[in-house]
């Protein structure tokens, strides 16, 4: 018994002297205070609202403030009032049938896929999509085919494969290379098949929208959308998600979806907090427009700097390449001296992306300014690209 521990010791070492020998070793660090933050998901600083915090504090000091811990799953003690009619107002806030909450966007889609196709289903997926999705189509007993990456063609090519019902998964806004999905064209084309589009909306919900719903609401398609996934982690300043879809579709989750069944619920704080983050969230139409210009600045003035490239299709989320010394180390070594000059960005480096695709990744907010990326933007230039 010793000899095998010592084995599988020495393999795990192994493993992580290869990353580390290739450079893409992960590492836990702890961002540092007063740095200039254009690394965090936080997009209209809700995480940080002053009214936010007040909504909070008063909930808290209430007559009844809700409970720390929710002490159970949803099906057992973790249900309450205040859950449920959070679910029903958010899915008329998104405009859909029925709403369903999950702990976090990586179990909702976890949930979805290894519980909704069956075996002799098939499931199309975008070569870009979230490892959360992966790894619930690996959870999943249908059959799934990539295509390439927002290719309308090689997905219909690969239609010829397609048995039973037939999903195709595809994310709105993509969380390493900022671009969207064709969504119209995309529509369109599920509709005119008879297939199932299911849509990550992680990096849209609270962003697009006339109040936040999200980008598929802006473009008017939730009734050619059969699913989708809003999570609470990023704009909302908060954790968890809702597969927002038809009715019939939330029983079934509630009775089929195991990272549902088997977790214990939200608690009733975190349900307190997303509820206040919703009532603010309509009212932030100025910090949105504020975002979208200053993601704009910051493309242009990235793209101005020799030897870094910023992809023309990025919204919100910046992947930045470069032309001379690409790879892990030069990234990284960016990165580091980025931070040490008080901009806290992050280097993106295999397995996340692909080898050779190594990048920084810069994320803009509403509360960030002109001066700050002009900052940046000088510091990545003294570097040489």
């Amino acid at each position: 018994m010793v000899l095998q521990t010592d084995f599988l010791l020495q393999r795990l070492t192994q493993q992580l002297m290869q990353r580390e020998a290739a450079g893409t070793r992960r590492h836990l660090t702890v961002a540092e205070a007063g740095r200039v933050d254009f690394s965090s998901n936080d997009y209209l600083g809700l995480a940080q609202h002053d009214m936010l915090q007040a909504i909070l504090q008063r909930a808290i000091t209430e007559k009844s403030p809700p409970a720390a811990g929710s002490t159970g799953s949803r099906l057992l003690t973790g249900n309450s009032a205040a859950a449920e009619m959070l679910e029903t107002q958010l899915a008329t806030f998104h405009r859909a049938e029925a709403a369903l909450l999950f702990n976090s966007g990586y179990a909702a889609n976890l949930g979805f896929f290894a519980a909704v196709p069956r075996r002799g289903d098939t499931i199309f997926y975008d070569e870009a999509s979230h490892a959360s999705v992966k790894d619930g189509i690996r959870g999943s007993f249908a059959t799934a085919f990539s295509f390439r990456h927002n290719d309308l063609a090689d997905l219909e090519r690969r239609l010829s494969r397609a048995t039973g019902a037939v999903f195709v998964a595809v994310e709105a806004l993509y969380s390493m290379d900022g671009d969207q999905a064709p969504l119209r064209e995309l529509a369109a084309f599920c509709q005119q098949r008879g297939l199932y589009l299911v849509v990550d909306e992680a990096h849209t919900n609270g962003i697009y929208g006339p109040r936040g719903e999200g980008l598929i609401v802006e473009l008017g398609l939730e009734s050619a959308v059969f699913a989708r996934i809003l999570t609470f982690g990023k704009a909302l300043g908060n954790q968890g998600a809702i597969i927002a879809g038809p009715q019939v579709l939330r029983e079934y989750l509630l009775n089929f979806s195991r990272p549902f069944i088997y977790t214990t619920a939200l608690p009733p704080l975190a349900i307190a907090t997303l509820a206040a983050a919703y009532e603010l969230l309509p009212t932030m139409q100025t910090e949105r427009q504020r975002l979208f210009a200053l993601s704009d600045f910051l493309k242009t003035k990235l793209n101005a700097v020799p030897g870094l490239h910023v992809p023309a299709a990025s919204h919100i989320i910046h992947p930045v390449f470069f032309t001379a010394s690409p790879g892990p180390a030069h990234v990284r070594a960016v990165a580091t001296t980025a931070q040490q000059a008080n901009f806290d960005v992050r280097p993106i480096v295999a397995p996340t992306v692909p080898a050779g695709t190594e990048r920084l990744r810069l994320i803009v907010h509403s509360y960030n300014t002109e001066e700050e990326i002009e900052g940046l933007a000088a510091v990545l230039g003294r570097l040489g690209g």
